[in-house]
């Protein structure tokens, strides 16, 4: 059977400029109509432009307008119609998926590991003289068929392993494998992937030697998880006690503290080949602003910000998704998705309470609501990751519109008392509440909004000039927290205390004394403030197996009114001044835009009914059988 590659390869590849390909002889090619297959294999640079466009299967890595974030207990999505609530809900079903992103969704998954299996079968035969070039293609296109396959198992567990490309008309029955045989398979093309790739000049964007270290590190913490080990699932889950087909979701069998050493020594490995990450070599905290300035110029991915630091936060980028502003791509426009409407932007994944109060105050005490000092002031004295991460009522931010009259430049979420050019008392809701004079239906329904990953640059204030920070699909602290995971679990609290306070001296936090039960609760807790938002609390609250008490709790909003002390006033414009006004705070539990329900079930994500359907042998996840 002849193929061919039609133009949609070089599209893809040209699409994927972001990962700053340095052959310029390819990108200089005209694309022809089709290219045969056998002449992609002849080429260096097409044959490079078929791997290219495989890095496609990364889509726009975590920005999608809708976020992962918004499955977990870190935001909610503001606007109805989406489909999060059937998962939210736990409402998934065989023939009801609710929201799939194409970056884990079976079919795109697939369809980039099917082109993998393509480029490692060709690039064995290409004719093509450049040694180098096809090692690192050969190395890159293991390191994507390990990716996306354990994006898979990540989300659905085991899954049928397809090394071969089929044809029309076969028949495409296929079972699935065992979680044991998934790991390994993974495991084993990450290893050819460090291999190949050992030594090979680096590019921004694409495979190399560290990042298939790093994501071995992840497969295999993964696999030493709770979830993954079926006699602690067990005990925690009936629903994964009662399935007849356990080795499709983690280890019958096996020594689970030889699991934890694998993983340990994966993560060191994968540290030790890398940069170092960002200033993680404190033996101190630095000071709260340095902490804030630290972690906002990590999630820059060493952007703009860095011209007032070192520049060398890039660094904690092991790999990334990259954008460019020629290609217009909708990951760009992450401030315009998620700002305050006050901005005329649409407040899409909004920080819930759940996330706000798990931040520790400066002296690494927990925030509490029944404290008196901290229900006065919640917002005062808190870690600094806290201001890096979410915008809250009285925040300081980007000059706004011209529309809006705000001099003081201050996120307004809460409802103050104003004084009318007659001096008559009134109650004005704030600009970036959903009762805004600017954009009422864009404005958060938690009183709180989207920081991380939003350029603070002012000239983009209402962020519709779309900016250019990477997406981290690995970076040195992931890795470092594997190994500090790892450590606990095999009793070596020593050296996991030392690596974790290192992450808390750059955010400015003071050294955790914990030990036992207290040090795992405490680098979980650490875990979830230091990587909010970047994909990692939907697979840690399952895998740890603590969905039902953080996933599944009902949302958390907070109110915010100012009423004027005794003797005090304020005239258009307001700004927030606690000199002037008595500001009250409340929580609030609100079920009624997403009734949040957590089933076991949702461990793991169904097949649908059609692919149930398409192949006999695909046996279906627990608790989706009705």
């Amino acid at each position: 059977m002849k193929l061919s590659y039609k133009n949609w390869i070089f599209l893809a590849a040209l699409a994927t400029t972001g990962l700053v390909s340095c052959d310029t002889e390819f990108l200089d090619v005209t694309p022809p109509t089709e290219i045969p297959s056998e002449e992609v294999w002849k080429e260096g640079p097409l044959a490079e432009g078929f791997v290219t466009g495989i890095y496609q299967g990364l889509q726009q890595g975590g920005f999608s307008e809708q976020m992962l974030a918004s499955l977990t207990d870190e935001a909610v999505f503001t606007h109805t119609g989406r489909n999060i609530n059937t998962v939210n809900e736990g409402s998934l079903s065989p023939s009801n998926l609710g929201w799939v992103d194409d970056t884990y969704g079976w079919g795109p998954m697939y369809t980039r590991i099917r082109a993998t299996n393509l480029a490692i079968q060709n690039l064995q035969t290409a004719t093509f003289t450049d040694e180098t070039l096809k090692a690192r293609l050969m190395g890159e296109s293991y390191f994507l068929r390990a990716y996306y396959y354990q994006q898979l198992l990540r989300y659905y567990g085991a899954v049928p392993i397809i090394t071969r490309v089929y044809n029309l008309n076969e028949d495409y029955s296929v079972a699935r494998n065992t979680y044991d045989e998934c790991i390994k398979f993974v495991v084993t093309n990450l290893d050819s992937a460090a291999m190949l790739l050992k030594g090979k000049v680096e590019v921004k964007g694409r495979a190399t030697e560290t990042a298939a270290l790093a994501l071995k590190s992840r497969v295999l913490l993964y696999a030493a998880s709770d979830l993954h080990d079926i006699t602690t699932a067990k005990t925690k889950s009936a629903v994964i006690s009662s399935y007849p087909n356990p080795e499709f979701l983690g280890y019958v069998s096996g020594d689970r503290k030889a699991r934890w050493q694998a993983a340990q020594t994966a993560a060191k490995v994968a540290l030790d080949a890398s940069t170092g990450g960002y200033k993680l070599n404190l033996t101190a905290p630095v000071t709260p602003e340095q902490g804030k300035q630290n972690y906002v110029s990590i999630s820059m991915g060493g952007g703009s910000l860095d011209k007032s630091v070192d520049g060398s936060a890039a660094s904690e980028i092991i790999f990334g998704r990259y954008f460019v502003a020629s290609l217009n791509e909708a990951a760009r426009q992450m401030g315009l998705n998620n700002g305050p409407n006050g901005y005329h932007n649409w407040a899409g994944n909004t920080p819930i309470g759940l996330l706000v109060d798990d931040y520790q105050m400066m002296d690494g005490t927990p925030f509490s609501w029944t404290n008196p000092t901290h229900k006065a002031s919640p917002y005062t004295n808190r870690d600094p990751r806290l201001y890096a991460t979410v915008l809250y009522d009285g925040a300081p931010w980007k000059p706004r519109p011209s529309d809006a009259n705000d001099p003081a430049n201050q996120i307004q979420t809460g409802s103050y008392d104003l004084l009318d050019d007659k001096g008559t008392l009134f109650n004005r809701k704030g600009l970036d509440t959903r009762s805004s004079s600017i954009e009422d239906w864009n404005g958060s329904r938690t009183g709180y909004y989207m920081r991380k990953f939003v350029d603070p640059n002012p000239a983009l204030y209402d962020n519709t000039d779309r900016q250019n920070i990477p997406w981290p699909f690995l970076r040195v602290t992931e890795v470092v927290f594997n190994y500090i995971e790892a450590s606990i679990e095999l009793g070596q609290e020593a050296e996991a205390l030392t690596w974790l306070n290192r992450i808390r001296f750059r955010a400015g936090m003071p050294a955790i004394k914990a030990t036992g039960t207290a040090l795992r609760d405490a680098y979980r807790h650490e875990r979830r403030v230091e990587m909010a938002y970047e994909e990692q609390r939907y697979h840690d609250a399952r895998r740890w197996m603590i969905a039902q008490a953080t996933l599944g709790r009902p949302l958390q909003y907070i109110t915010v009114l100012g009423k004027f002390k005794a003797g005090q006033s304020m005239k258009e414009p307001y700004r927030y001044n606690p000199t002037v006004y008595n500001y009250t705070y409340t929580p609030v539990e609100e079920k009624s835009h997403e009734n949040r329900t957590w089933l076991d079930k949702m461990y793991f994500r169904p097949f649908s009914r059609d692919e149930i359907n398409r192949n006999a042998k695909l046996i279906q996840n627990p608790g989706y059988d009705k």
